[in-house]
């Protein structure tokens, strides 16, 4: 497979490695971006690509909580400009308080929001707004308490990246803070046992051939026992801990785990909805010059 410049663009980008490690990577993998990913990785060249850094979508996430039920939507828009238009802000917060009557994203735009369903509604603020909006997401959790976030707020209830977390037991004040640490770390799952287990499963390849290849390099290498008993489960717990919310270290408290910071606020996290705006979509570049052209016609 050719290699392109735009792709070890996009490989330097995603992992901050070198253009000729990316080239050679890529040529490696036969153009495989998460293999390149990986390769890279095992030669310790960069860390763990994250496709959130890709993603370049605009639009609101919306957040609401009524009682015991928190509900996050995500409404995309073409540009920022209209993310930050009051017409779209109120048509997010209509839509997301609408989302707590719904079962799923399908039901909501089925809901009566004014005399017209939700997906009417969006079909007129279209041609209102001129501008094509998708309602891309809804997210919805339960819990004895609920405690939301918004990052980078556009308005009350609206911004870049909306958070829930549900708890056991009371919210004394520790469930605004969690929900905080969560906008800012990303975990990839509540703990070990949601976590997806071809993730778990890739990164045990990674380090393993990765520690395999230290290892063959040092002046004095360690027996093959040490290197599979020890180095590589110790490297495991550690991303573990990096990648799941229980496991990280509190960021208000890094003495603590997340785990135990809400033990002893006497509380227990059930779940959570971490919802960024574009999240999971790939967006085409254009260079300045394109997009005027293309926005004149030309």
């Amino acid at each position: 497979m050719a290699i392109t410049a735009a792709m070890v663009k996009e490989l330097r980008n995603s992992t901050g490695a070198g253009m000729m490690d990316a080239k050679k990577a890529l040529t490696e993998n036969d153009g495989d971006m998460e293999a390149a990913v990986d390769w890279l990785r095992t030669k310790g060249l960069a860390k763990a690509a994250k496709k959130a850094d890709r993603v370049a979508a605009e639009g609101l996430v919306g957040v609401a909580v009524e009682g015991t039920k928190g509900v996050a939507v995500e409404v995309n828009s073409e540009t920022d400009f209209v993310a930050k238009n009051g017409d779209f802000q109120a048509l997010v917060r209509g839509f997301t308080d609408a989302a707590l009557t719904a079962s799923d994203l399908e039901a909501l735009k089925a809901t009566d929001l004014g005399g017209k369903t939700v997906a009417d509604t969006l079909t007129g603020a279209i041609a209102t707004i001129g501008e094509n909006l998708t309602l891309r997401r809804m997210a919805s959790i339960e819990g004895d308490a609920v405690a939301a976030y918004v990052h980078n707020a556009a308005a009350d209830g609206l911004g870049k990246i909306g958070v829930l977390v549900a708890l056991k037991g009371a919210d004394n004040g520790i469930g605004k803070q969690l929900a905080m640490h969560i906008a800012a770390t990303a975990p990839m799952s509540l703990g070990e046992a949601d976590l997806d287990p071809a993730i778990v499963e890739r990164e045990r390849e990674v380090q393993t051939q990765k520690a395999l290849e230290e290892n063959a390099a040092a002046a004095k290498p360690k027996p093959d026992a040490v290197i599979q008993n020890n180095i590589i489960p110790g490297r495991m717990k550690k991303f573990l801990e990096e990648v799941t919310l229980l496991g990280q270290k509190f960021v208000i408290n890094p003495d603590l785990s997340v785990e135990q910071a809400a033990k002893d606020a006497g509380v227990e996290i059930t779940g959570f909805v971490r919802m960024a705006v574009g999240d999971g979509i790939e967006k085409k570049e254009e260079d300045f010059a394109a997009e005027v052209a293309k926005t004149l016609g030309n």
